[in-house]
């Protein structure tokens, strides 16, 4: 079968798509014919060895996919043959087939794309865990979602939106920022024109945001923090910046806000039937409609190299795809 491996720590550009063995399921193991890969920026980080996950080498990039089972092991009973599922496995998806446990699986429901389900995993998996579990965001809230028109951040203000916040984007650029507002974005803020801070407190009336979103880091996280609110909640999603922010702990003391991390992966381990419903429920929106992820791009899989150059350079409005 045909892969994109990284033998040694670099850029895309280090990626070689190769001919290697295909994979036999264990006893325990699902074996899935990947038919729609899916990208995320820690791709271009764990390539690199400067993601917080390091795989062994040589190893596939893309933690998501859509596929089809080929085979199940001799203990599988949640699925069969033929079934349409979609997963996630931390990374190894840019190859044609994979070897996957039964818990990482979730049955694709009718009538939604490979396309659709392959798109979900990461981006929306991350924003819902973190605007519902970590950030408790409420009907009526303010949301400020920082890295807006990106895979995250667009998962971010949708779902901000159909969890009932009003929702600011803050991006880069007035051509991003249009993306967001076809999002749903209730008002939106150009952070390379406008000065973050006191745009985001003019949007609240002065009174500050209540959840703020930040998959950015660098000076944009402590501009951001001094417009929170009262007890408002900073969600700490990643930095695609480079740089991590080191916020001074006045900040969150005089507005008796907090700092909240959000480690998608770590919760997908350690919360595995919160994460499942999580998954379910983004799902069930996905089949009647409510939830419509954008699609940046779709690339073939010998031009995966390619696609993270995309994503790196920031030239992304939601989601790219690898063809298998």
């Amino acid at each position: 079968m045909k892969a994109i491996l990284s033998h040694t720590a670099g850029p895309p550009s280090t990626l070689k798509l190769e001919d290697i063995d295909k994979p036999v399921p264990g006893p325990k193991d699902v074996l899935v014919k990947i038919n729609i890969a899916a990208l995320n920026f820690f791709d271009s980080l764990i390539i690199e060895d400067l993601y917080q996950f390091k795989p062994p080498r040589p190893f596939s990039p893309a933690a998501e996919m859509a596929g089809t089972i080929e085979s199940i092991g001799a203990e599988v009973s949640a699925f069969k043959p033929g079934d349409r599922v979609c997963g996630y496995n931390t990374s190894g998806c840019a190859r044609e087939y994979i070897t996957i446990r039964p818990a990482a699986l979730s049955h694709i429901p009718e009538g939604v794309s490979d396309e659709q389900a392959a798109s979900i995993m990461v981006t929306y998996g991350t924003s819902y865990h973190a605007l519902k579990d970590r950030g408790d965001l409420k009907p009526g809230e303010t949301l400020a979602v920082l890295g807006a028109s990106g895979g995250v951040g667009q998962a971010a203000v949708e779902l901000g939106k159909l969890m009932g916040a009003k929702v600011i984007a803050c991006a880069s650029t007035d051509d991003k920022l249009e993306f967001c507002r076809e999002c749903g974005a209730d008002e939106v803020v150009n952070y390379s024109k406008e000065d973050l801070k006191n745009r985001l407190k003019e949007l609240t009336d002065g009174k500050g945001v209540d959840v703020i979103y930040d998959p950015v880091g660098g000076p944009l996280s402590e501009s951001a923090f001094r417009a929170i609110g009262y007890l408002g909640r900073f969600l700490v999603i990643g930095f695609a910046i480079g740089e991590i922010p080191k916020i001074p702990l006045n900040l969150p003391l005089l507005k008796s806000a907090d700092i909240r991390g959000v480690f998608w992966g770590a919760f997908t381990a350690h919360d595995k039937k919160g994460n499942q419903e999580n998954i379910s429920q983004l799902l069930a929106w996905l089949a009647d409609g409510t939830l419509k992820p954008h699609m940046d791009s779709i690339f073939p899989l010998a031009e995966t190299a390619a696609a993270i150059e995309k994503i790196t350079a920031r030239d992304v409005k939601g989601k790219v795809l690898i063809q298998i």
